[in-house]
């Protein structure tokens, strides 16, 4: 067997899969059987800034755009509150062996930063904070959205030790510096990238309907070109999600320099035991090309290290199809 340990966010884990924010996290029997699957490590099931605000007695309607908006909120609180958010994290912690991440979507430094402390004092292992602020506010400028990102890693920094890891979009004029930007504020990670809700148009019933909600391979070449480009220059672990459903494709973001990928899709349609599945093609390719470990492979085709560096930032296909 080839050795799949990595670390990541300075944990050790016996195997780079983590099993993303979702469903399959929220409760510490689904979670028992993610380890039991395999997983390397497990980030729990969001919990919203709204909901802590809410929780907390400092959440109006006002917050919201939309009073649907609010409604929502307002019941997903009284099923998943703060305080069964904790015990989520002290159950998991007594049934499994693997590192359990908390996971806070959030939009601001406010008050529910304090929070943070609960989580840490809960035995959470380290704390992701999904943060994206659809930039489309047309009297807001990019670097004021930009902004609110260093002052959330700031304000939760001061309030906990464990380690810090942030998810983010690809939504920023300039990509490659604010991952950089980040990298340098002492948090220990940074998960690239989160994937949305997306509309898409029913022409039969005239109205807006969802898009596919789970991911497919396709979408998981962006996460590589960036990963890639920016492995060997920011200073801390780049983990990789959206699009990974095979072994081979953690091989490939290991190869671009990630130390751990993010599954989520791929465990909704095909169940936790296909991480599994997911381990034994990673071993078998490790195998049939002769590398003893994922160390020995890890950043072998980044940016810096290719013959070619130039190809990850081609984005026009003049070279295929000029005459």
């Amino acid at each position: 067997m080839a050795d799949l340990q990595t670390e990541y966010l300075g944990l050790k884990l016996k195997n780079p899969i983590i099993a993303g924010s979702s469903n399959l996290s929220g409760n510490s029997e689904s979670i028992k059987k993610l380890e039991d699957a395999g997983a390397g490590a497990v980030v729990l099931k969001s919990i919203f800034e709204e909901q802590i605000l809410r929780e907390s007695g400092n959440l109006t309607g006002e917050f919201f755009d939309h009073a649907e908006e609010y409604d929502y909120i307002s019941q997903y609180t009284r099923q998943f509150n703060v305080e069964k958010y904790l015990s989520l994290i002290k159950e998991a912690k007594k049934s499994v062996n693997i590192p359990i991440i908390a996971s806070i979507n959030c939009v601001s430094d406010g008050e529910w930063t304090t929070f943070a402390k609960k989580i840490e004092a809960a035995g959470a292992d380290a704390i992701e904070l999904n943060i994206f602020i659809l930039p489309g506010d047309f009297q807001q400028a990019g670097n004021d959205i930009e902004n609110i990102y260093f002052k959330i890693i700031d304000a939760v920094k001061k309030a906990v030790k464990i380690p810090i890891s942030i998810k983010v979009s690809h939504y920023f004029s300039g990509l490659a510096n604010m991952i950089f930007r980040l990298s340098l504020t002492g948090i220990k990670g940074i998960v690239l990238f989160n994937r949305f809700y997306s509309p898409d148009i029913d022409l039969e019933k005239m109205e807006l309907i969802s898009s596919d909600i789970y991911s497919s391979q396709r979408e998981n070449s962006l996460v590589l070109r960036w990963i890639g480009m920016m492995s060997g220059n920011v200073k801390c672990d780049l983990a990789s999600s959206t699009g990974i459903h095979s072994g081979t494709d953690v091989i490939k973001n290991i190869l671009v320099g990630s130390k751990a990928v993010q599954v989520v899709s791929a465990l909704y349609k095909s169940g936790p035991g296909h991480i599994s599945v997911m381990l034994k093609e990673m071993d078998s390719w490790l195998n049939s090309h002769n590398y003893n470990s994922l160390n020995d492979i890890r950043g072998k085709l980044s940016q810096e290290k290719v013959a070619n560096p130039s190809i990850y930032e081609q984005v026009q296909f003049m070279k295929y199809f000029s005459v």
